[in-house]
């Protein structure tokens, strides 16, 4: 039998293998709460966060694989509101918004329609937390120096790709249950160029 007190009978932890930058993959994306509110910005949900160091205010972002050889994997991903070395950073943060309302509700890029120009805006950052879309996997490196996988495109309807991909006609879910056991490794501050 196993002892709750005596782990050296415990199997090692897994160690998962990078997925492929450039990958293609479906997932749904969560937020968690920050708290941070700044009315005049219309961030009256709580779901933004702000550092309190550098000032600068993101979205901490989940994303779950939904299917195929990446399904459950976990990718973690700040997406960037405000920071106050200037507007890149935000630039960036409502360019990955905008792709994932038009990737979730097959808007492509180029539509310009009173129907697209309605789905690329929300009310709430809620609209965004369990809302499926399909993403490209990139690689880059933590503040370790280790490689990581995070999220940094949504792919839009134009793509070759994007209708096999999403399945059956886009929507916004709710938000996963956390799998047993396993706790995100929410990043604690934004990039230091943010």
């Amino acid at each position: 039998m196993t002892s709750w007190n005596d782990f050296n009978d415990a199997e090692d932890q897994n160690q998962f293998e990078l997925i492929p930058a450039g990958t293609l993959l479906k997932v749904r994306m969560t937020i968690k709460p920050g708290g941070h509110n700044e009315p005049a910005m219309g961030w009256n949900d709580g779901y933004a966060t702000q550092n309190t160091d550098t000032g600068a205010v993101y979205l901490n972002t989940e994303f779950v694989g939904l299917e195929g050889p990446f399904a459950r994997r976990k990718l973690w991903t700040l997406i960037g509101l405000h920071s106050p070395k200037g507007p890149a950073w935000a630039g960036m943060g409502r360019s990955m918004v905008r792709g994932i309302l038009q990737s979730a509700r097959g808007i492509r890029t180029d539509d310009r329609s009173p129907r697209a120009q309605q789905a690329r805006q929300i009310q709430s950052f809620s609209e965004l937390d369990g809302i499926e879309f399909v993403a490209r996997v990139a690689v880059e490196r933590d503040q370790y120096g280790d490689e990581k996988n995070v999220i940094k495109q949504a792919v839009t309807p134009e793509h070759k790709d994007y209708a096999r991909l999403m399945g059956t006609a886009p929507q916004t879910a709710q938000a996963p249950t956390q799998p047993q056991g396993e706790q995100p490794p929410f990043p604690s501050e934004p990039p230091s160029w943010a």
